[in-house]
C-alpha cells in the first residue's frame, strides 16, 4: 500500500533520529513528550475512551500511523530506556488552528455564503466530537513536560526501567457538529446554508469522548474552556487575521462579536 508507506516513513524516521544521536555522542538520551491522537481508539464503542481501552482497530490510515507511533515508543522505551509520554489529543481547536479542520472551514464558508456539508451517521445519527481548546491542551503539554522523568539510557544503552506514559487530553464534553455550527452562526451573526450528508466510509468515526481522570490525577489537567467560549476566541482571531468586517454594518470584528 503506497499511501500507507508514505505516511509511515516520516514517522519512523523521526523516531530513528532520536536514539542514534545519543549513541553517537555518548550523551544521556532525552525525555520525550509527543502528540498522539484520539483516533487510535478507532472502532472502540466503549465511552468515554480510557487509556486502558483497546487501540488495535484503527478506522483510518491516519489512526494507524498514530498507533504505529505508540508501538514505536514502547520499543524505544524498552530497548534504549527513553522516557516517553504520549498525549492523545481530542479535536484541538482555536486561533492559528489547522485550516482543514471543520470549525475553521465552516467559519470561512459561512462568511463567504457557501453551503457547508455536515456529516451524519446511520439513521440520521449525530456526529459528535470532544472539542478541546488549544490553551487547555497546552496546559496539559506543559504538565507532561514538568512531570517527565529522565531517560535511563546513555549512549544507546538502557541502564534501568524508564518512564512510559500515555494520557487523554480532551474536554470530556462531546458536542454534535450541528451544535458547533449553531454557535458559529451566533458569533458570526450569519445563517449557515447547511447540507446534511452521510458520513463517508473514509475512516471517520461517529463520536469521540475522552476520559481524562488519569491526566487529572497525575498531571493536574483540568480543561476550563467550553465550546462557545473557545469558538468566540477563535472567531475574534479569524476576523482580525483575515480582515473581515460585518457584512451588514461594516463594523470592526471586535464590535461584531459583541
Amino acid at each position: 500500500m503506497p499511501c500507507a508507506t508514505l505516511l509511515l516513513r516520516p514517522l519512523q524516521r523521526r523516531w530513528l533520529r532520536l536514539c542514534p544521536r545519543g549513541r553517537q555522542v555518548g550523551l544521556p538520551q532525552p525525555a520525550v513528550v509527543w502528540a498522539s491522537s484520539s483516533s487510535v481508539y478507532g472502532l472502540n464503542a466503549k465511552v468515554p475512551f480510557s487509556e486502558a481501552d483497546r487501540t488495535d482497530r484503527p478506522a483510518s490510515l491516519y489512526a494507524a500511523t498514530k498507533k504505529v507511533g505508540e508501538e514505536l515508543t514502547h520499543v524505544y522505551n524498552h530497548i534504549y530506556g527513553l522516557s516517553i509520554t504520549g498525549l492523545r489529543f481530542f479535536t484541538v481547536y482555536g486561533p492559528w488552528g489547522r485550516p482543514d479542520m471543520a470549525y475553521f472551514f465552516f467559519t470561512r464558508d459561512i462568511l463567504r455564503g457557501r453551503t457547508i456539508s455536515i456529516f451524519e451517521g446511520p439513521d440520521h445519527a449525530a456526529v459528535a466530537r470532544d472539542f478541546t481548546y488549544i490553551d487547555d491542551v497546552v496546559g496539559g503539554c506543559l504538565a507532561a513536560l514538568d512531570t517527565a522523568r529522565r531517560s535511563t539510557g546513555t549512549g544507546g544503552k538502557k541502564k534501568g526501567p524508564a518512564q512510559l506514559r500515555v494520557y487523554n487530553l480532551g474536554n470530556t464534553s462531546p458536542v454534535p457538529v450541528s451544535q458547533l455550527v449553531d454557535v458559529l452562526e451566533g458569533l458570526l451573526r450569519k445563517k449557515a446554508s447547511r447540507k446534511m450528508v452521510k458520513m463517508p466510509r473514509n475512516g471517520d468515526v461517529l463520536f469521540t469522548h475522552a476520559n481524562i481522570s488519569l491526566a487529572q490525577l497525575e498531571l493536574g489537567y483540568r480543561p476550563t474552556t467550553n465550546l462557545k467560549a473557545g469558538l468566540k476566541k477563535f472567531v475574534k482571531w479569524y476576523l482580525e487575521y483575515y480582515h473581515h468586517q460585518s457584512p451588514s454594518a461594516g463594523r470592526s470584528s471586535k464590535q461584531w462579536l459583541g
